[in-house]
């Protein structure tokens, strides 16, 4: 945009606009409604994405809400051109929007919208001088679109061109920020045809390098030329308001506030702290390994954007507006801590609709860990501290809002200066350390991924309800003939991941265990094959794990956990019990009714209530896995008048917080319990998770998982079964605290048996022994079961 050729008309005082008349408003927002089917349009065919979207509804709120607080009737004929060709650059906004959130754009729908807007600039003119309806607001509202749309294109090219291109879009921005330096620069221009046609220099030069036909040479030269016109131009301005600077009056200076009206140091100290508030809140990173000092020095697009348009409504709107767009930000700050929590411990953030079972799962592993009075001070400090954001943020809000009105001009100067800096950063890729953008729109981003999560969450209850329907095995009436007399044991190993035996510093102690446990089993007659499968989930959520593995479907949340339970998907537990199985689960993390007991098959589940143990609590997996083998023997497999068993035994001393954790005592000696007293320090604030180094944890984690193995090991070692074939596998990866960040979802499995025939038929399954070698195949879990009844169908 070349310089401005007349004065700009000054800004009206807040609370002096008028609102929009009855014809003005009807054309605005006939605009809005068709500035939201451009958005549609271009959502389909030219990839404008939420964040799209976002730019281009804050186009048209900005526009409207400028026009509505200019006081005119309407906008008459040219005007409604002008409003025309706004419509259209709100549509490039939303595309260069999109680009800048790093999404693919149609460069042709980009291009044509250009072109018509700018086809139209002609267009307005010439219907404001044929109608003679021509105002100075109508030839601001002009200019403004125009510099706009430069400026949307210099950040498209950009992209390609490099950050220098953005002067080109920057530089009418530039001269009237200038001018409330050296206010000698708002002086009258004469009009110069010159200037006209460097403004169309650039147009002309931003849409062929836009539409990418031409060499990137030749766009470099073109662009270039076009720049090197520009800053001749407005060279030319400055130096004819600088020749008038000696002639213009002084000006007057502004009247001195009264001492009543001063602000005092109190006032300052609260709004400097709102705005703190607000901006920490808007930038607050989702992601743990993120959260560094820097990352709260960045700019926040939503804050900057949101207050200038607080400023832009009305006075009496605008303080209730402020408190809800607070009150907003505070619920978004609320949903960060929580993407934060969930992150570290399941290695994803939070889904407000699917994951409010977790929440009630995590009070009561704090309740069972710590106690019922650790479980009530968690509740109260996360509601006290929900209210707290929430509240705190809607009065920082109001606050800020009240004190940017009073300094109208001023706040306005501050956040277009905001926003220049918020877009050099985002185009240039500016840091404000390494890795952490000066650039924020983390809210934003934030809101709609969890809106396109809500939207995948609807669709994906048909689709796996269907998926869920349609089985292959269901029919089948015997289906593991290859291990008919044979006592299977499914040993799910709690948090037992990848990581204990691939990590140096936990396989350390985990690999000689295993090393043990095979060396037990190789001297009992016994073989394995070891392999990974690629659990459902991270951290938590063991049983979404099990259902994973037993039905054959990925189940990652509580919706499709509910719909499964609630089907008659057939399991693997099923087919054991239609095969002629009596088939059990030993489950002594269940403290209460497990009515899914029906839908997995089982005859008999046994909880933490019938192993009748008797000896110390060990946290959350209150009991040794020593003692939960020992009763599967006692319940189970030593009873004389059974049939063969299919058991599902879950060992959960390697769960959560690790710590205590038993050690191994005489299998003889386990009677009710009683002989692990003395293991369980007096002490238990020793063992918090908040007092332990990570270093610690890992530790902790890594001696929990190899006394699970041994356990097991030295179990099957002394099993009198000749015939007992057992499935180890681990139901997912430790929490990111363990493992660290980027450790995937893989756990290992192996199949032990003294039967060689067994074994052949899972030799692809992974490497000889119990610890799978680190590049042993990988399989997703829940392609487990039909693996298992495509190997053992048959003789």
């Amino acid at each position: 945009m070349a310089a401005p050729t007349t004065t700009p008309a000054p800004p009206r005082a807040p609370g002096t606009g008028t609102l929009a008349g009855p014809r003005l408003g009807r054309q605005l927002g006939a605009a809005g409604v068709v500035g939201v089917g451009v958005l549609v349009a271009l959502s389909g065919s030219g990839g404008v994405g939420g964040v799209g979207w976002l730019g281009g509804l804050l186009t048209l709120a900005v526009a409207g809400g400028l026009l509505a607080r200019s006081g005119a009737a309407t906008l008459g004929p040219a005007g409604s051109v002008t409003l025309a060709r706004t419509v259209l650059v709100a549509g490039v906004a939303g595309l260069v929007v999109t680009q800048l959130a790093g999404a693919p754009v149609a460069t042709p729908a980009l291009v044509g919208l250009t072109v018509v807007a700018l086809a139209l600039d002609a267009v307005d003119g010439w219907v404001a001088r044929r109608t003679r309806t021509a105002t100075e607001l109508g030839a601001r509202f002009d200019m403004e679109v125009d510099a706009y749309l430069l400026l949307l294109l210099s950040v498209h090219v950009a992209a390609a061109l490099g950050p220098w291109v953005l002067l080109v879009g920057a530089m009418r921005y530039l001269f009237v920020a200038a001018g409330w330096v050296w206010p000698w620069l708002q002086g009258s221009l004469p009009v110069r045809r010159s200037a006209k046609v460097v403004a169309a220099l650039q147009g002309v030069a931003l849409v062929v390098a836009s539409a990418g036909v031409l060499p990137r040479v030749v766009d470099l030269v073109l662009v270039a030329a076009a720049l090197a016109a520009l800053l001749w131009s407005f060279g030319c301005s400055v130096t004819w308001l600088a020749r008038l600077r000696t002639t213009m009056p002084a000006p007057i200076p502004a009247p001195r506030r009264s001492p009543e009206r001063r602000r005092g140091l109190v006032g300052i100290a609260l709004t400097a702290t709102a705005a703190l508030l607000l901006t920490a809140a808007l930038v607050a990173p989702r992601d743990p390994t993120a959260l560094e000092p820097s990352a709260y020095l960045r700019v926040p697009l939503e804050g900057v954007a949101g207050l200038a348009l607080l400023l832009l409504l009305p006075g009496r709107a605008r303080r209730p507006l402020a408190l809800v767009a607070g009150a907003l930000v505070g619920v978004s700050a609320v949903l960060t801590a929580f993407d934060v929590g969930f992150v570290s411990v399941l290695a994803r953030p939070f889904d407000p609709v699917l994951d409010g079972p977790l929440l009630g799962d995590g009070l009561g592993f704090v309740a069972t860990t710590y106690g019922g009075a650790a479980q009530v001070g968690a509740v109260v400090a996360a509601v006290l501290v929900g209210v707290l954001l929430v509240g705190g943020a809607a009065l920082a809000a109001r606050r800020v809002v009240v004190v940017a009105a009073a300094n109208h001009r001023a706040a306005l100067r501050s956040c277009a200066v905001l926003g220049a800096v918020w877009l050099v950063g985002a185009v240039g890729g500016l840091t404000v350390a390494p890795g952490v953008p000066l650039a924020s729109a983390t809210t934003a981003a934030g809101t709609l991924e969890r809106a396109d999560r809500l939207q995948v969450a609807l669709r994906d209850a048909d689709a796996f309800a269907a998926a869920s329907a349609d089985d292959a095995w269901a029919g089948r009436p015997d289906l593991l003939g290859a291990l008919r007399g044979k006592d299977v044991v499914v040993a799910i190993v709690e948090s037992y991941g990848r990581a204990a035996v691939t990590d140096p510093g936990l396989a350390a102690t985990v690999g000689p265990a295993l090393d043990a446990g095979q060396a037990r089993l190789a001297g009992a007659g016994y073989g394995a094959r070891s392999g990974f499968l690629t659990s459902s989930v991270v951290g938590s959520g063991s049983w979404l794990a099990h259902a994973t593995l037993l039905s054959g479907l990925r189940v990652d949340n509580q919706q499709r956990y509910r719909s499964l339970t609630s089907s008659d998907r057939f399991t693997l537990s099923a087919a054991f019990a239609r095969s002629g199985w009596e088939t059990v689960a030993v489950q002594p993390g269940t403290t209460r009714a497990w009515p899914e007991g029906r839908f997995y098959g089982y005859d008999r589940a046994y909880d933490v209530h019938a192993l009748g143990y008797r000896g110390p609590s060990f946290g959350w997996a209150s009991m040794p896995d020593q003692v939960v083998l020992d009763r599967l023997d006692r319940l189970e497999l030593s009873r004389p008048d059974r049939g063969p068993v299919m058991a599902e035994v879950d060992l959960v001393s390697s769960h959560a917080p690790w710590t205590p954790r038993p050690r191994m005592v005489d299998w003889d000696a386990l009677g009710d319990g009683s002989v692990f007293d003395g293991q369980v320090p007096d002490d238990r604030a020793a063992t918090d998770a908040a007092t332990r180094s990570p270093e610690e944890v890992r530790a902790d984690y890594a001696g929990s998982v190899a006394y699970t193995l041994d356990a097991l090991t030295s179990w099957v070692q002394r099993s009198a079964d000749p015939d007992l074939v057992l499935v180890v596998v681990g139901d997912h990866q430790p929490a990111p605290l363990v493992t660290g960040p980027g450790a995937g979802r893989d756990v290992p499995v192996s199949v032990v048996s003294r039967d060689p025939a067994v074994l052949d038929r899972v030799r692809d399954w992974g490497t000889p022994g119990l610890r799978p070698a680190p590049d042993a195949p990988t399989q997703p879990m829940e392609s487990f079961r039909d693996r298992f009844l495509a190997a053992f169908q048959g003789l």
